[in-house]
């Protein structure tokens, strides 16, 4: 297991675990960020990342990456 912060551009994981207070889970929830969804990161720049979640494609910075395991 390790943060979707480390991941590079083109790889697929599977989401784990999430971390951090109720509001940033809930939050991350509502975007697609749940338990065993399937993340691509389709990009990396200085630690951030876009990353592709049911469908969608995602902007996250390096801190709410890092609260993702994969």
């Amino acid at each position: 297991m390790m943060p979707l912060s480390m991941a590079k551009a083109g790889e697929v994981g599977t989401i784990r675990k999430i971390t951090g207070k109720d509001e940033v889970r809930q939050h991350l929830a509502e975007m697609g960020f749940v338990v065993d969804a399937e993340v691509v990161v389709v990009n990396e720049i200085a630690g951030n990342l876009i990353v592709q979640v049911k469908d969608s494609r995602v902007a996250l910075d390096k801190t709410m990456a890092n609260r993702i395991m994969i």
